[in-house]
């Protein structure tokens, strides 16, 4: 088994292309132990150089509202009157810390999401 740090684009692009010819090996077999170490080697590359912002805490509200069949109307008991729920959502008001916690824990939105920018 011959297998190199990922240094380059390069050497990221050959990775992929061998990972994906070793998807659905066997596990304990010497190719799965070669994809896992591959894995690990690609997502160590992806975190340092194709880093993920995280979400924007208003879109993931967004989403989950659209995932969800929500109305403006249903966010008022999370964020109050439908005036302030619109000035969240349209980014004229903060969340608060009272807003995120009633939000995580009545729609189950983890808080990472909801604190990663507090918009």
């Amino acid at each position: 088994m011959d297998i190199q740090p990922i240094k380059t684009e390069t050497d990221y692009d050959a990775a992929l292309a061998e990972i994906e010819q070793l998807w659905g090996s066997p596990v304990n077999t010497p190719a799965g132990d070669k994809l896992d170490l591959l894995l690990i080697l690609v997502e160590n590359y992806e975190q340092q150089h194709h880093p993920i912002d995280p979400p924007d805490p208003i879109e993931v509200i967004k989403f989950y509202m659209d995932q969800q069949g929500l109305t403006l109307k249903e966010l008022e008991p999370y964020l109050g009157k439908s005036k302030r729920v619109l000035e969240v959502l349209n980014r004229k008001r903060k969340l608060t810390l009272q807003m995120i916690r009633k939000l995580h824990d009545g729609l189950q939105i983890p808080l990472d999401s909801l604190l990663s920018r507090n918009a």
